[in-house]
């Protein structure tokens, strides 16, 4: 697991050879005398303010910073790397009232059956395949086991347009949606499943809007 904080402080070029993990699970390091390939089957963990500032969209805070400066911030982070990034949310903050509530949310024994659920539908799924678990889906097992209802297809098609996704975000949220489907334990990935993945797309919405 690597877990980046602020990631567009990072140095750009750095950050792109993150893209080669991330796609393949290995890294190649390359010498005057030679190459040599690692297994890096990497979890990416990143955080990133919305601009220089942090109070883009803040309700309470005025942000400080101009189009151009957020524009340049925003910028530091290609799209090919994003593309190789499965989930990416804004996390708004969190009103006084919901820090005070006293009602509590999906305690942590709850979660961790729906998940032991979701990995034992997908074991018996990649039972006779070399894949393990949805996020490693070759296209060909997406397009196998990723079967859309009518609806969900039509939905997917429309974000495709809309925000002018790429072919391998289009895979991501296949992935996503069938593995939301798998914690609901349905068979089918129906229109509110997708929709829920591409409500994890967020900064696809900001760069392309």
């Amino acid at each position: 697991m690597l877990f980046l904080d602020e990631l567009p402080e990072f140095n750009r070029r750095t950050l792109e050879v993150l893209r080669q993990p991330l796609e393949g699970g290995e890294v190649t390091i390359s010498r005057a005398i030679g190459s040599v390939t690692f297994p890096a089957n990497v979890m990416l963990i990143s955080a990133m303010n919305p601009c220089p500032c942090g109070y883009l969209s803040d309700p309470r805070r005025k942000c400080s910073c101009n189009p151009m400066q957020i524009e340049r911030y925003l910028s530091k982070i290609s799209g090919p790397l994003l593309d190789r990034i499965d989930i990416h949310i804004e996390v708004p903050p969190v009103p006084f009232r919901e820090l005070s509530n006293q009602t509590s949310g999906t305690n942590s024994q709850t979660m961790r059956e729906q998940v032991s659920a979701a990995r034992e539908i997908q074991a018996r799924r990649f039972a006779n395949e070399k894949t393990s678990h949805n996020g490693r889906m070759t296209p060909r097992q997406l397009r196998k086991f990723s079967q859309l209802a009518s609806d969900a297809e039509g939905l997917l098609k429309t974000a495709m347009e809309e925000m002018g996704l790429s072919a391998r975000a289009h895979d991501k949220i296949l992935r996503i949606s069938r593995t939301i489907a798998d914690l609901d334990q349905s068979d089918q990935i129906t229109a509110a499943h997708v929709s829920e993945a591409i409500n994890y797309r967020t900064l696809d919405r900001q760069f392309w809007s």
